[in-house]
């Protein structure tokens, strides 16, 4: 039986645990199998750049656990019923069934923009109604929730011992640094709808307790232990979630099921636009079709993947110019390669194999396995992208071409580096202004720098390359002819 150079790694696949505070070995519950349930989009508006960093750092996930060999079951549900979404309805005079399918339709085109997989299963609230009220049932007979005088039901926190668990948040503290209302329905502060009275004119269903419609937390319980049984492997989503939101769904679905809810708690860091936390009210709010009107999807999501995904990013034009360049140059020593070797590169099984067999594969390997670490993985490919510039000083074509098969194989993994190398350089991203060129007029003007080189005019050969040159177009003159990219 042949074995590929990952066979022992997926043995060696290291996780920080939110709910431990620690990385630990990573064991599924199922040989082979891995359950992850990332939190999705409340579908209001468009998706912002922190929903772009979750997107791509669970995306990246899954792809990595892939390529260990795992099959992989990933959700990501979708919410479409809450209090945001009523009132941008109202705000818009528009059906909420309408609003909510714009929004759906334009974060799978965000998704796709960045080079996401498309998840196994994207469950909707609206369509999980049942489930939900099963387990508020359940939870109410238990005696963990309890219907309120003004038709609420309200989970009872402290009906639940390890309430805080994740989060580390001790409920007596959080009592006594509390306010209760005089006339407040609830039992105690921080106990949490988990199903709403109907008000008019809002979206309702049919209950035991009236009508009505669910709390946000409820859902999640619901519909992961739907997809993928009372216990599944990773549960994910940014680290603004982990409270209340992940905390409430850990007391309301171990409650009700008397299980483990998750075995891995996976949370994606902040991103702060110039120092300050993104948010609209301080008027650095971005969505991700905003930024990719300005800049490659490629660059975007290499930016995203150049941190590792449980650190704060700090999010400027400055961050994302570094950011293009940065992938400009893997991609410019690619470009040397096949301009020397006369092929362009395609990358299969095999080349994929030979790569983490290769010294830089396991260094590779090693940083993936670090608890996704992309950060480590593309200094990696950097270094590969520095071989490849010594080899083709020395003249070395064959070991230039043979580390860029290298360079592109390992960043498949990462889904960079896989567009033709010129369509990357010579993308034009945001708006032209009238005197831009165009790629044929580009064209046209090397066509006319090179005549005036063969007819000695010299003058207007450096005129069209200084011309082209404050246009953000680099020339790039080789044995074989003229190439250029967009700086």
């Amino acid at each position: 039986m042949t074995t590929t150079p990952l066979a022992d790694a997926m043995s060696q696949l290291s996780i920080y645990n939110s709910m431990t505070g620690r990385k630990q070995t990573f064991t599924p519950l199922n040989a082979g199998q891995v359950g992850m349930y990332v939190c999705g989009m409340t579908v209001y508006d468009y998706c912002h750049i922190g929903h772009a960093r979750v997107l791509v750092a669970f995306d990246l996930a899954v792809r990595w656990l892939k390529q260990l060999g795992y099959e992989v079951n990933y959700i990501r549900n979708i919410t479409d019923i809450d209090d945001k979404i009523i009132a941008r309805a109202a705000e818009n005079s528009e059906d909420i069934g309408v609003l909510t399918q714009r929004f759906i339709a334009a974060m799978h085109e965000d998704a796709v923009a960045l080079g996401c997989l498309t998840p196994n299963a994207e469950p909707r609230a609206t369509d999980h109604i049942d489930e939900m009220q099963q387990m508020i049932e359940t939870l109410v007979t238990g005696d963990y929730a309890y219907p309120a005088d003004n038709g609420d039901v309200y989970y009872a926190v402290d009906s639940f011992a390890d309430y805080g668990k994740l989060s580390k948040r001790n409920l007596d503290e959080m009592q006594a640094g509390s306010r209760v209302e005089v006339e407040n329905v609830k039992r105690n502060p921080f106990d949490f709808v988990l199903w709403k009275a109907a008000k008019a004119n809002e979206p309702q269903w049919a209950s035991p307790w009236g009508q009505g419609r669910p709390g946000w937390h409820i859902e999640c319980s619901a519909m992961s232990t739907k997809c993928l049984g009372n216990t599944f492997d990773i549960h994910g989503g940014g680290h603004d979630l982990q409270f209340p939101h992940h905390e409430n769904e850990i007391a309301q679905s171990e409650a009700a099921t008397g299980c483990e809810y998750a075995c891995n708690w996976m949370h994606v860091g902040f991103i702060n636009v110039d120092g300050e936390k993104m948010s609209k009210s301080l008027h650095n709010f971005f969505t991700i079709r905003d930024v990719m009107a300005k800049y490659h999807p490629e660059t975007v999501r290499y930016f995203l993947l150049s941190s590792h995904y449980r650190s704060q990013v700090n999010f400027s034009d400055v961050a994302l110019d570094e950011a293009h360049n940065s992938l400009s140059r893997l991609y410019h020593a690619l470009k040397i390669a096949e301009r020397q070797k006369g092929q362009t590169l395609e990358v299969n099984e095999t080349l994929i194999n030979n790569a983490y067999a290769s010294t830089a594969g396991q260094e590779f390997i090693a940083g993936m396995n670090d608890d996704f670490n992309s950060s480590a993985a593309i200094s990696i490919l950097f270094g590969l992208a520095r071989d490849i510039n010594k080899a083709i000083k020395a003249e070395d074509v064959e070991s230039a071409w043979q580390l860029a098969q290298r360079l592109k194989a390992l960043a498949q993994v990462l889904n960079i580096l896989q567009q033709p190398v010129q369509q990357f350089l010579q993308a034009v991203i945001g708006e032209e202004s009238d005197d831009s060129f165009s790629d044929s007029d580009i064209d046209n003007l090397i066509i006319e720098r090179a005549d005036a080189k063969t007819n000695k005019n010299f003058a207007r050969a450096d005129e069209i390359r200084v011309l082209l040159k404050e246009a953000g177009i680099e020339l790039e003159d080789s044995r074989t002819g003229t190439t250029w990219r967009r700086a």
